[in-house]
């Protein structure tokens, strides 16, 4: 039995990269300047970041059912079930519909749809579990069970350089945006189980990344009872911040080991802005 791992491009990865790991990737689409554009398909990641510092208007959306469907069928010709793996439902209507499509006669019992509360570089660890229970013979509605249990066994952290993506975002409010911009404030956010929430805030790179740390530290050995990462991954995401991104990883691969470094998704990134760090590592799921 042949089963398709796919993801949304929330999680960062390109089709290019997803196909190494042997995934999928649904692009996600969004709104520039009334005009839609598919993640990862229609434009670069280099004409995306001008485009926003020049000020233009963006918009995310989910994809459509047809899109979603169009997908699944295709795959369906080569593959016998997929497990689909969305961004987290607490932060897109997308996981909410992939999971009303998967009732359909034409996919249901073939379309296992996570919600699994992930999303970044969390999402892309689900993924890689999936595509390794199912090289130990792990049945699809099985995996589906343990990444939905193993849900909260991750954790992952946000450095924000400028705080008026999230204003326009209605992430926070114009008075605290102010304050922040004024004071050159660099917020920490955390992302756990569906929700957003400040975490910290810093007024250096340096603060931040130690800030970030200690709170990375912290879920290994309470979340994920791996205090040395030996049974987790940790990985790092950026946008337009891949020389902090560099130094990052290069600090924290002699403590914790190979520490993957990949681009936040544009659809992330339209909320959060340029100079974004964030920082995840999840605990590796297995089969008992």
């Amino acid at each position: 039995m042949r089963t398709a791992v796919v993801l949304d491009s929330n999680s960062g990865l390109t089709k290019e990269e997803a196909r190494k790991y042997g995934m999928y990737i649904l692009p996600m689409p969004f709104m520039i300047d009334g005009k839609e554009y598919l993640d990862g398909k229609d434009i670069t990641y280099e004409e995306f970041l001008r485009l926003q510092k020049d000020g233009a208007d963006i918009v995310t959306s989910q994809p459509s059912p047809e899109d979603v469907m169009n997908m699944w069928t295709e795959l369906l010709q080569e593959y016998d079930s997929i497990i689909h793996i969305p961004m987290t439902s607490g932060l897109s209507g997308s996981c909410d519909t992939a999971i009303m499509l998967s009732n359909e006669d034409e996919f249901n019992g073939k379309v296992f749809v996570v919600d699994n509360k992930r999303i970044s570089i969390t999402q892309i660890s689900a993924g890689l579990d999936a595509i390794a229970l199912l090289e130990d013979g792990v049945q699809p509605q099985r995996i589906k069970e343990i990444l939905v249990e193993d849900a909260g066994k991750s954790g992952i952290y946000v450095m924000v350089s400028d705080l008026k993506y999230l204003k326009k975002g209605g992430r926070i409010t114009p008075m605290a945006a102010a304050l922040g911009s004024f004071l050159k404030i660099k917020p920490i956010l955390q992302i756990h189980e569906s929700k957003i929430d400040a975490y910290g805030k810093a007024r250096t790179f340096k603060q931040a990344k130690q800030i970030m740390v200690d709170a990375l530290k912290k879920d290994l050995i309470e979340r994920m009872d791996d205090p040395m990462c030996k049974d987790s991954r940790m990985m790092i995401a950026q946008y337009d911040a891949m020389d902090f991104a560099k130094e990052f990883a290069a600090e924290l691969e002699p403590i914790y080991g190979k520490v993957d470094i990949v681009n936040l998704s544009l659809s992330v990134a339209t909320h959060i802005g340029p100079g974004t760090v964030a920082i995840a590592a999840a605990r590796k799921s297995t089969n008992g």
